[in-house]
């Protein structure tokens, strides 16, 4: 109830967050209704049904990466003046943002629930499957569906996500969580040499199964008409893609080296130091960003080289959930970043800087990101896609 009533009163940005899972969490919940529509419907396909089973851990871990990034910059999960006297501590408070994720995901996932039984035609009159450009037998029209079975996969959707939020919340001890966060903005990430080194295997497993990909019949198995492919070249982007997540935190930590090097002047010295302290909090978020969309590249050009498989709306679906997902978690780790530094802010306007320098130290930090991360995403992809299109 005090989750519902905090959530209630909440300023308009933060309740526009909270939709935004709530669109995310509906959008898994219909990829993961429609594999149960298509086991109802295909009784003898249940190989391309656990295939298609398996491709809804993308979205499902994207939605989680969002749901947690959200509920780190809610104010509701912050402790503040006057919330310990009230009886909200930092256990409370963790508990009640796990509540706020898993009632936002569970209204996702009921609306995702009725679209389903809608365009199914359950509820009553012609079903809206063909007028979405949806193949009605993808869902299983016409064949009884498994409600306790429904449900309980449906069910995974805020599960997954207030367990991602309970876990990334959880309390800590305050004198060692503080000496640790010093230590972490003075050190440089150590994740660079392994990220490299893993992103480096996955395209090398890549290009050893790639060799073989006619043999199996298949390039990538996509949630709609797409079935079949090799597992080590699913493995091998794995590990690229995880490789790049893994280096995130390490490559901001290179740009704002890269803006410190040399003589620098106030703007590239303030930009870089930003870049450096904020490493670890954004390099994630980008991690993830770049990985995907290195993943999302390769997958155009490899469809491009085999027109004969189409994407199916169930994969759009599915690829606008992941890719809005990672966006928009990058874009909230910005804004926890910004809330992060308000006192440091706060100083150098006292010191006589004015607004438009902090804006331009902001925009070259942007500028210095897109410089670094951008060749080197597309480099991924296109090394990722030469053993599948030649």
């Amino acid at each position: 109830m005090l989750a519902l009533r905090l959530a209630r009163g909440s300023h308009p940005l933060v309740q526009l967050r909270r939709l935004s899972v709530a669109a995310a969490a509906a959008g898994t919940g219909f990829l993961l209704l429609s594999t149960v529509g298509h086991a109802a419907g295909h009784p003898s396909a249940a190989e391309e049904s656990l295939v298609r089973l398996l491709w809804c851990a993308a979205p499902l871990a994207a939605t989680a990466q969002f749901a947690v990034s959200t509920a780190r910059t809610d104010p509701a999960a912050r402790l503040q003046r006057g919330m310990a006297a009230a009886g909200l501590g930092p256990l409370r408070l963790t508990l009640l943002a796990t509540a706020s994720t898993a009632l936002t995901c569970l209204l996702g996932v009921l609306l995702a629930l009725l679209a389903f039984l809608r365009l199914r035609g359950d509820l009553g009159g012609p079903g809206g499957a063909a007028s979405l450009g949806i193949d009605s037998d993808l869902l299983g029209a016409g064949h009884p569906v498994p409600l306790g079975g429904a449900l309980l996969l449906l069910a995974t959707v805020p599960l997954t996500a207030a367990v991602a939020t309970a876990v990334a919340l959880r309390p800590r001890d305050e004198n060692g969580s503080r000496e640790r966060a010093t230590r972490l903005r003075t050190a440089p990430p150590s994740g660079l040499p392994w990220g490299i080194a893993l992103a480096a295997a996955g395209l090398a497993v890549e290009a050893y199964a790639g060799g073989g990909r006619h043999a199996t019949g298949g390039l990538l198995p996509l949630p709609g008409r797409l079935i079949g492919s090799p597992p080590a070249v699913l493995a091998g982007w794995a590990l690229s893609a995880f490789g790049l997540v893994l280096a995130g935190p390490g490559l901001v930590h290179l740009c704002g080296r890269l803006l410190c090097a040399g003589r620098p002047g106030a703007l590239r010295l303030l930009s870089g130091r930003v870049l450096q302290e904020e490493s670890h909090r954004l390099g994630r978020p980008l991690g993830v960003l770049c990985a995907v969309a290195s993943a999302a590249f390769a997958a155009v050009k490899v469809y491009e080289a085999s027109p004969t498989r189409p994407f199916g709306p169930l994969t759009a679906v599915g690829a606008a959930v992941v890719l809005a997902c990672v966006t928009a978690s990058a874009l909230t780790a910005a804004l926890e970043s910004r809330t992060a530094r308000a006192h440091t802010t706060a100083a150098l306007r006292r010191l006589g800087a004015s607004a438009s320098v902090l804006h331009r130290a902001a925009a070259l930090r942007g500028v210095a990101l897109v410089v670094v991360l951008a060749p080197l995403t597309w480099t991924v992809a296109e090394m990722a896609t030469l053993p599948l299109v030649h």
